[in-house]
């Protein structure tokens, strides 16, 4: 891997679509942004910030997440997070996360990521099919 600076950033964006509501995700009964969208497109802007860094077949994956969703957002608009990186220890990386529609701030929290080996990750997950 190579190595990324404390204070990188990785942005990610979508259009909120009739699937990204509570009601249709499974998180709730209002048309409002699902909670569980915001976190995986918190998620993905932590992936962005680190993919220019991977190499071979490194990749990470979400170990912690710790949000506030604080501010309701309609079917229509358009949201990015954003994700800073602000510490590294050895394979674990840490991350500021926060999401926003066009009217402002909507979430915010931390997010840990964790470097893998893609093929033996699979693999040893894959493994536990046998152990059922």
């Amino acid at each position: 891997m190579k190595n990324p600076e404390i204070g990188t950033k990785g942005i990610a964006e979508l259009a909120v679509s009739s699937n990204d509501l509570a009601v249709n995700a499974g998180s709730g009964s209002l048309e409002v942004f699902a909670t569980p969208v915001m976190a995986m497109l918190m998620e993905k802007a932590a992936c962005n910030c680190l993919a220019d860094y991977m190499e071979n077949d490194e990749t990470t994956v979400g170990t912690e997440l710790n949000i506030q969703h604080v501010s309701a957002t309609p079917e229509g608009m358009k949201v990015y997070s954003e994700a800073v990186l602000t510490s590294i220890n050895g394979r674990e990386f840490t991350f500021e996360v926060a999401a926003y529609d066009e009217a402002g701030l909507i979430g915010k929290g931390t997010h840990k990521r964790f470097l893998v080996y893609g093929e033996k990750f699979t693999a040893k997950t894959k493994s536990k099919l046998n152990n059922i």
